[in-house]
C-alpha cells in the first residue's frame, strides 16, 4: 500500500547543524532516504526541520530540489523573517511551520499566534506542534486562536490523551509516528482519534528516528495493517496526509469534519 510520509528529518552535514541538549544527530541525507523509499512504499512525503537545524533552510530547499515534488516541506522560522524570504521557501514548496514546544530549538511559544496567523493568511501554511499533550490544556486560549495546526507523534503522553481527542474534534490533525516515543498503547488511541474525525491520523516514518527509544522499523506499518481495514488503511497511510499538505490553499479542506 502506498504511503506519503508525512513526517521524517533529513540530516545533511554540509549544512549547519546545532547540539540541541548536547545531542547532535548522525547524517541522514537524501540519499540515505532514498534508499528506504522503495521498501516501505514512499510515494511522497514532509521534511520536518529539526531543533538540531535551528532555523537554517538551506538543507530543506535543497532537500526539497533532490526528493522532487511530490516533497514538502515544514519549516523552523524566526518570527522576523522578511516576506521575501518566505516566499522563496513558499516558491521551495515548504508548506507550513513548525514550534518544537518539547525541545525547543525554533521560534519561541510566545511567537505562535501571531506568526501562524501571518503565514496563514500570506501563505495558506499550516502550523505543525511538537508538543507534550499533557501541556495542550495549558496553552489552549492560544490553540483556540491558530487557523489550523497539527500534532506531532500522538502527542507523546498518555496523561495528554483526552485533550489530544478534544483537539481532534476540532479538526486538529495527529500524527501516526514516533511509535518508540510515546508512552501508551498506540492503536486505542489511534481507534479514538479516527472513530472522532477519519481525516485526523496522518502516517510517518519518522526517519531517522533521533533520539526515539525504538527506531521505526516495518513492525510500526504491520502494526496499523493489522487493526485497520483496507479503506482506513488508505486514508491513514496516504489520503489524509495528501489532502493536508497538498491542497492547502483552499481553506476549506480542513478544520471540518
Amino acid at each position: 500500500m502506498k504511503i506519503f510520509d508525512s513526517h521524517f528529518h533529513i540530516i545533511d552535514p554540509k549544512f549547519p547543524l546545532v547540539k540541541n541538549n548536547g545531542y547532535l544527530p548522525q547524517s541522514f541525507t537524501t540519499h540515505d532516504y532514498e534508499k528506504v523509499k522503495e521498501k516501505y512504499e514512499l510515494e511522497g512525503g514532509a521534511i520536518v526541520s529539526g531543533s538540531f537545524q535551528a532555523f537554517d533552510q538551506g538543507y530543506l530547499i535543497n532537500a526539497l530540489k533532490k526528493l522532487g515534488p511530490n516533497y514538502v516541506g515544514v519549516a523552523n522560522i524566526p518570527s522576523e523573517i522578511s516576506d521575501d524570504e518566505l516566499m522563496l521557501l513558499d516558491q521551495a514548496n515548504i508548506v507550513a511551520v513548525r514550534f518544537n514546544v518539547h525541545r525547543g530549538g525554533s521560534e519561541t511559544f510566545e511567537k505562535i499566534e501571531e506568526l501562524s496567523n501571518k503565514l496563514f493568511t500570506q501563505f495558506g501554511w499550516h502550523t505543525e506542534l511538537y508538543i507534550d499533550s499533557i501541556k495542550l490544556k495549558k496553552y489552549k486560549s492560544v490553540l483556540d486562536n491558530l487557523p489550523f495546526f497539527s500534532i506531532d507523534h500522538l502527542g507523546l503522553s498518555k496523561d495528554g490523551l483526552e485533550d489530544v481527542f478534544y483537539w481532534v474534534d476540532k479538526g486538529v490533525r495527529v500524527k501516526a509516528t514516533g511509535f518508540g516515543r510515546i508512552n501508551f498503547d498506540t492503536i486505542p488511541a489511534m481507534k479514538t482519534i479516527y472513530a472522532i474525525n477519519s481525516k485526523a491520523l496522518l502516517f510517518g516514518t519518522d526517519l531517522p528516528s533521533t533520539r526515539a527509544r525504538n527506531p521505526f522499523t516495518l513492525k510500526d506499518i504491520i502494526l496499523i495493517k493489522d487493526n485497520f481495514n483496507e479503506v482506513e488503511q488508505e486514508n491513514i497511510f496516504y489520503n489524509n496526509a495528501v489532502e493536508w499538505y497538498r491542497v492547502r490553499k483552499d481553506s476549506s479542506r480542513v478544520g471540518k469534519k
